[in-house]
């Protein structure tokens, strides 16, 4: 009769939801994380890493997205470029926090250096490029 699956306590069902949790607001961690943290670049997102080691009291993964007025002077700009990062992230964050050790959190921030608007396929392969070589560090 249920065309439901029951999921025990054990077995989570995997959630592709952004919560509010996984965000950076936090102005004392965003600072540890642009002074403390180390970079690399996958053209056009830059990635701010900070491995913090002792658990969060929310997500063991929260990520800041940010784009540059500089480059781009329309808010409407930015926030697709911003909407097309999180949803990228969202779909690949699985195999990110299945490889984090229960005590770490791992802060992150994806800076858009590019000077033109890049398409969702664009942006998706190299988010995930810059999270395969965070899975391996």
């Amino acid at each position: 009769m249920g065309t439901f699956t029951e999921h025990s306590a054990e077995e989570q069902p995997i959630s592709y939801r952004f919560q509010r949790e996984e965000r950076l607001r936090s102005k004392k961690l965003i600072d540890q994380l642009f002074r403390e943290g180390s970079s690399f670049n996958s053209y056009p997102i830059r990635f701010v890493v900070l491995r913090l080691p002792q658990p969060s009291p929310g997500a063991p993964v929260q990520v800041l997205v940010s784009v540059s007025k500089r480059h781009f002077k329309k808010a409407v700009d930015r926030n697709r470029l911003k909407r097309q990062i999180r949803e990228a992230y969202r779909l690949q964050k699985h195999a990110l926090a299945a490889s984090l050790s229960p005590d770490t959190t791992l802060l992150i921030a994806f800076l858009y250096t590019g000077k033109e608007k890049s398409s969702f396929n664009t942006i998706s392969k190299k988010l995930n490029s810059g999270l395969e070589r965070l899975i391996l560090e």
